[in-house]
């Protein structure tokens, strides 16, 4: 089991990283822009976790997810030199929000098993899930000079949120690990996959604008 999780937070590293090399590619970026967006989106959440938490820094040990982060991003900006339009401007787009809707699904589940673990309050759980699958985005968005994602009207924290809930809600009831993770990633991805697809929002609130 401890394998495979593993693997699923090798596979969340490579697709956040992918949105962050994805996000300086349309900002026209260096190799080291492409690097450090590729980075900061793939360990952000979970650095804000552990730190939270008060546990050590889960890259600290295990550089692989720096290693992950590196080579996705160096390799998107050479397949973007060699086939400029293979990562044109709609490629582009569409790649990163899918892209961001993995990670977010694989994220939001792994910091709520985290949290879990280290003897978090199911309510804290929740909340350190949605912000692992999240805030990785966000210093991703902020850094390539982009409205964050989860201020937009789409539906993305009640996606996460929705997620996390039910994989605590299952875990805790007393089903298996797996099982709670599989239906918790799998609603995440739902949702924000089909919000993704018929563009659905919630209602912004009213200004005088």
């Amino acid at each position: 089991m401890e394998q495979f999780g593993g693997v699923v937070q090798a596979i969340g590293i490579a697709v956040f990283a992918l949105s962050g090399a994805l996000a300086a590619a349309r900002k026209g970026m260096d190799p080291f822009g492409f690097v450090l967006l590729a980075t900061v989106a793939a360990i952000g959440g979970g650095t804000l976790r552990d730190l939270i938490l008060s546990v050590p820094v889960f890259w600290l040990r295990e550089p692989s997810s720096l290693l992950i982060s590196a080579a996705v991003g160096l390799l998107t900006y050479f397949i973007g030199l060699r086939k400029p339009g293979h990562i044109g401007a709609l490629g582009r787009q569409t790649l990163l929000v899918w892209a961001d809707a993995v990670g977010l699904a694989i994220f939001t589940i792994l910091g709520a098993a985290k949290a879990l673990v280290f003897g978090a309050h199911p309510i804290t759980a929740v909340a350190l899930g949605v912000m692992t699958g999240g805030f990785g985005g966000i210093f991703r968005d902020i850094l390539a000079g982009e409205p964050p994602l989860v201020l937009h009207r789409e539906i993305y924290v009640t996606a996460s949120l929705v997620g996390a809930i039910i994989y605590v809600a299952v875990y805790v009831s007393g089903m298996p690990m797996f099982l709670a993770g599989a239906l918790g990633m799998s609603t995440c991805f739902a949702l924000r996959g089909m919000a993704i697809r018929y563009n659905w929002s919630l209602k912004p609130f009213p200004t005088d604008d």
